[in-house]
């Protein structure tokens, strides 16, 4: 016992995602409309183009192909026969792998904190902990959602992605802990955001398989969506002069193969392009296209279209700090599964782990790592392999060096790595910082600074967050996953010692709370901002400032939704999906002068319809045009314009002539 106190911290454990570890695997999907953006031709149109498909844009995609035409652009490959997504004993690895066809796209943020982007079709729920919890009633009437219709889009996901977690006993004493602890009442399993102690839910099914947002593409119309992969968006094309608004009308991507590409909208004023390319994608590629900050996007000679000194702005990190919990007792490998909803702001929960690294135990038929021939330790993001040990100065970061303190992690005994994490998450947060670009490339990350504990509330939060972290330690519920000569004040400074983050360490952590939340900072994965509504978008998620351009993802968010927001972001992705159907139906009912469909009703029924069975009634509202209006135009439509000499600077160039030049309504 004396020598595994005495064991340096930095060599018990080295990343809090490690023990997020676990042996699943996910079914195959064989999509007949996604394919390699190789094959895509030359120049294509759609009636919708999303820029984006993760975790709100899949959902989307698959909402709008019902009645309309749509291209889905993403930037990574497929999760299916990925065993880097599929398999969650590559979780740790996938995060740390810095390779350019990695599923995880790391960055560092100016604050000095390690972060992650996905780049694979599905998004972060591809890459993610996976735990699954609506956003709270508060939340949805505050941002202006309809109460009614966002449930019915929560339960569209979770027909298809949410699951009922078993707790093992390590989460089961944390639940006790926490309501011991004084976070009250027991509300035992609910998606619902309520306070007290839950049991959330989960994107694992029963047999351990990940289910993504890639999952609700099965939703899909087949005929209504091309899904291209690998298709890196460059940036959004403009119609702009005359003294009009400017008017998105396309995108430029390349594939993996460097051929670029360009997809036109459809003629039709309704038709648009929309980003869902992530709290860093989307304004990055606003930027990149000429929408942003004027100053900014000339010192990168970026031609502007429109001078919108909110984009990039309002970015938040929600913080994340955890207390390391070394266990007597085996525990079991855990995701988080319980959470306790605090009624000061915080969020604490936990995961657990009999063997945060690779399974020697299992190789040697050992658990005290008696074997010669044990397979090397992968410590994740945070090991020396990939140049993140905070105690060593970064120009001592040698080869030599870092391969001496791989090998003496890899001399540890198993039971040094058995235990777990509690940890906080400070809501909204407070704090919020901004974006940048660096360079004109796409493919790159850009500045991204979030502030951290800038706002003193956010400081606040998280001592108080702590403190309940110490009475669940040392509630009787957690007793048996405890080591009762550990004080917390040792716990406090050995999880100060873990090189979690780039930031210089203090030597008064367990003096000091509000040093602690500073110096251990993480990122749970939860940033936003940099498009929010009432700054960059508007109440309908439209661009301001421009035409046929909407941005619905994680960067609209003002403030993160739950204790988790993939479920919401989801959910968003189909709420809008279904009210863009609905309010273009309203609109093109109303403006022909003649409706065909194929239910027997009229149109106001129609519009009534629950989301949830919207996208089962086959309505056909025809584009062939009548006598009274052959083209098949809206009424209020403009003439057909392709009687006059087309230019680029026409607002409805692109709307009604192919990339030739040629009328596309004739």
């Amino acid at each position: 016992m004396a020598s595994f106190a005495r064991t340096p911290a930095i060599y018990i454990v080295t990343s809090f995602l490690v023990l997020l570890s676990c042996s699943q695997q996910a079914r195959g999907v064989n999509y007949t409309f996604a394919r390699d953006a190789t094959r895509a031709p030359a120049v294509s149109y759609y009636d919708y183009i999303i820029v984006g498909g993760g975790t709100a844009g899949c959902p989307l995609a698959a909402t709008l192909s019902q009645r309309f035409r749509v291209l889905l652009l993403e930037r990574g490959g497929s999760p299916y026969g990925d065993e880097r997504v599929e398999n969650m004993t590559r979780f740790v690895s996938t995060l740390a792998d810095t390779s350019a066809g990695s599923p995880a796209q790391r960055f560092v943020s100016e604050d000095g904190v390690i972060n992650s982007r996905p780049r694979v079709l599905g998004g972060g729920s591809c890459i993610n902990a996976g735990f699954y919890t609506r956003a709270s009633d508060d939340y949805v009437l505050d941002v202006g959602w309809d109460l009614a219709a966002t449930k019915e889009a929560y339960r569209w996901v979770e027909d298809v992605v949410a699951f009922h977690p078993e707790l093992g006993p390590w989460q089961s004493a944390l639940q006790r802990g926490l309501l011991e602890a004084g976070i009250a009442p027991d509300n035992g399993f609910t998606f619902d955001h309520i306070e007290g102690t839950k049991v959330g839910g989960s994107i694992f099914d029963d047999e351990g398989r990940r289910h993504t947002a890639a999952d609700l593409l099965r939703y899909a119309r087949p005929e209504g969506v091309d899904v291209l992969l690998r298709a890196r968006v460059a940036k959004i094309l403009f119609n702009v002069g005359g003294g009009r608004r400017p008017v998105a009308h396309g995108v430029v991507f390349h594939d993996s193969e460097g051929q670029m590409h360009r997809a036109y909208l459809n003629a039709g004023r309704r038709n648009e392009i929309i980003l869902s390319a992530g709290a860093l994608g989307s304004p990055q590629l606003l930027m990149l296209s000429g929408v942003g900050p004027a100053d900014h996007l000339r010192s990168f000679n970026i031609t502007l279209v429109l001078n919108q000194p909110a984009v990039g702005q309002g970015m938040a990190d929600n913080p994340m700090n955890a207390i390391f919990v070394p266990s007597p007792s085996l525990v079991e490998v855990s995701l988080i599964q319980v959470v306790g909803i605090t009624q000061f702001g915080s969020y604490i929960e936990g995961a657990s782990g009999s063997n945060w690294a690779n399974p020697r135990h299992q190789a040697s038929g050992s658990g005290s790592g008696g074997g010669q021939h044990r397979p090397p330790r992968n410590f994740g993001m945070f090991s020396p392999q990939t140049g993140q040990l905070a105690t060593v100065p970064p120009k001592q970061r040698t080869p030599e060096a870092i391969a001496r303190a791989a090998d003496a992690m890899s001399r540890l005994d198993d039971e040094a790595f058995r235990g777990g994490f509690i940890l906080e998450k400070v809501m909204g947060p407070a704090s919020t910082g901004h974006l940048e670009l660096r360079n004109r490339n796409p493919d790159d990350n850009p500045a991204v600074t979030f502030n951290y504990f800038s706002h003193p509330e956010d400081l606040r939060r998280c001592v108080d967050g702590l403190t309940v972290i110490e009475r669940v330690i040392r509630s009787k519920s957690f007793q048996r996953f405890t080591y009762p000569d550990f004080s917390i004040e040792m716990l406090l400074n050995m999880t100060a010692e873990f090189p979690v983050n780039m930031l210089p360490r203090h030597d008064n952590h367990s003096r000091s709370l509000e040093q602690f939340c500073k110096d251990t900072v993480m990122t749970i994965w939860h940033y936003h901002g940099g498009c929010q509504v009432g700054r960059v978008v508007d109440a309908e998620y439209r661009v301001l400032g421009v035409d046929a351009l909407r941005v619905i993802d994680g960067s609209t968010l003002n403030a993160s939704p739950g204790t988790n927001p993939q479920a919401t972001v989801m959910m968003l992705g189909r709420y809008m999906g279904v009210k863009i159907q609905n309010e273009r139906l309203h609109a093109e009912g109303f403006k022909r002068r003649k409706l065909h469909t194929t239910w027997e009703g009229n149109i106001e029924d129609v519009i009534a319809l629950s989301i949830h069975d919207s996208d089962r009634l086959l309505v056909d509202l025809t584009r062939d045009g009548d006598e009274a209006n052959p083209s098949g135009a809206m009424e209020d439509e403009p003439a057909d314009p392709c009687g006059k000499p087309p230019t680029d600077e026409d607002y409805n160039f692109f709307q009604y002539y192919d990339h030739s030049g040629r009328c596309r309504l004739h």
